[in-house]
């Protein structure tokens, strides 16, 4: 056995270490066995989180939103009937026809996204707001904000309605975005690509606080980022890939798809209360804002493909999917479960804006505050930084947060159903977010919980004890 080798058998896996130094000879081989098991169960490991999932994410991602537009636009958001026409011939000369077709680039799309580039980067800048700090990081670094989101999300979408009556005036419109979404779509994803360059590289080279660094994987550090908080002419680009651009856009697209719908339909109730409701979650992520930078996009997600190229192309394409579906498949609801599917989505949403205030209220009060009329019941969760320093974190243990540790995920996961269901059920693709969110947040609550254990240790065993359900109370 190498030093290297024998080296990381006592820090890693001290009791094997001893078996077989007690157990003779054949322990000794049973032992050496063990860890070499051990080593290639890492190395495998390694090689599909660093290397496998982020190039097939990056190989699939771009195609898939591309095949959500053309399955929404071509094929009116039949998934079957994309499949049938992309096998007609090798789906490599399939995608190969589907890429050609749209003008990457083009000075239109070119317009549009340098255009509200610009627009949303001088709303950040110009806009006041209050200065709010985000959480400290393991070095020790505490960022620091412009809140003045919701003044940016009000303004843009006021703007935009403006812009509409103007147009309107002289037979023009905004729903021309939609008739050139392929390009746009298009356009985001190569322009996307080349500024997760961009970030690699100002990371390594120029990072803007010590939360910085490489894995020596290139590709894993191109995938998930080499910088915490990177930040550019101090524009802090997590703020603008993530709020500033995926949220907003998402509105955007959603007041737009609304438009071409009633230029082509007329009022269609299932257009209208999808649109509300989603137009009413961006408004309270928007309100909340401060609060959303305290989350584990912010806190753990570096800022690389994953979490920028999602932002500023996976999240206008999907998650505005199911108002892009409806364009093309008005339904109509009558008002009875127009107004049923309507109230249930806004209770979810005040569902799951009361669980984030309860945690924002402690916090801030030092636990001297009431939750549902009593005294709440909280932990007080020291921790270490790298640097040594002790820091101290309240956990809530009543409330919605006395339910299971991440109820909040419910109401959202409700709240996306219920814009979902207005697209009834002929298609599978209006489904396609809610599945995938219902992913992502059951992937992310186990995230966090790695995350939280190592951070707060015996704390976080105390918390899971005290509320041992992860997601849904006594069931999951």
């Amino acid at each position: 056995m190498s030093k290297r080798k024998e080296k990381a058998s006592k820090q890693q896996d001290p009791v094997t270490r001893s078996d077989m130094l007690s157990n003779g000879f054949h322990g000794y081989k049973e032992g050496y066995e063990k860890l070499e098991k051990i080593g290639v169960t890492q190395h495998n490991r390694d090689f599909f989180n660093k290397i496998f999932v982020p190039v097939f994410l990056m190989v699939s991602t771009p195609n898939f939103v591309m095949l959500l537009w053309y399955t929404a636009t071509k094929h009116k958001g039949s998934y079957g009937n994309m499949v049938h026409s992309i096998t007609q011939a090798s789906t490599l000369d399939s995608l190969r026809e589907l890429w050609g077709d749209v003008h990457i680039c083009s000075n239109f799309a070119l317009s549009v996204v340098f255009g509200y580039c610009i627009w949303a980067l001088l709303l950040m800048k110009c806009l006041p707001g209050k200065l709010v700090k985000g959480p400290i990081t393991p070095k020790g670094n505490t960022p620091v904000y412009k809140d003045n989101g919701f003044s940016h999300y009000v303004v843009t979408m006021t703007t935009l309605f403006i812009l509409t009556v103007i147009l309107k005036k002289y037979n023009l419109s905004p729903s021309v975005v939609y008739d050139n979404f392929g390009d746009i779509l298009g356009t985001l994803n190569v322009l996307s690509a080349i500024f997760c360059i961009f970030l690699y590289i100002k990371g390594l080279y120029s990072p803007s606080s010590t939360d910085c660094g490489s894995s020596g994987n290139i590709i894993f550090d191109y995938y998930w980022g080499t910088e915490l908080y990177p930040r550019v002419l101090g524009f802090d680009i997590k703020v603008f890939t993530n709020c500033r651009f995926g949220m907003t856009i998402w509105a955007v697209l959603v007041y737009i798809y609304a438009l071409k719908s009633f230029e082509l339909h007329g009022f269609v109730d299932s257009m209208i209360v999808s649109a509300i409701l989603q137009l009413a979650y961006i408004t309270k992520f928007f309100w909340w804002e401060a609060g959303y930078l305290s989350t584990i996009d912010i806190m753990v997600d570096r800022a690389g493909y994953y979490i920028c190229w999602g932002c500023l192309v996976y999240v206008p394409s999907l998650y505005a999917s199911v108002s892009l579906y409806l364009v093309n498949n008005p339904v109509y609801l009558g008002r009875f479960w127009s107004t049923f599917i309507l109230t249930c989505g806004l209770l979810s949403i005040s569902v799951n804006y009361f669980a984030d205030w309860q945690k924002q209220r402690v916090r801030s009060a030092d636990g001297d505050c009431l939750i549902w009329g009593k005294k709440p019941n909280i932990i007080r969760a020291k921790y270490t930084l790298e640097d040594g320093q002790e820091k101290e974190s309240i956990l809530l243990t009543s409330g919605w947060w006395g339910l299971s540790r991440h109820f909040h995920y419910i109401p959202e996961i409700l709240l996306a159903l219920f814009w979902t269901l207005p697209a009834g059920f002929e298609n599978f693709m209006p489904f396609s977010y809610v599945i995938f969110l219902t992913i992502l947040l059951t992937h992310r609550s186990f995230r966090d919980d790695d995350k939280c254990s190592s951070k707060y240790g015996p704390f976080w065993m105390d918390y899971c004890e005290r509320v041992p359900h992860r997601i849904v109370p006594y069931l999951f």
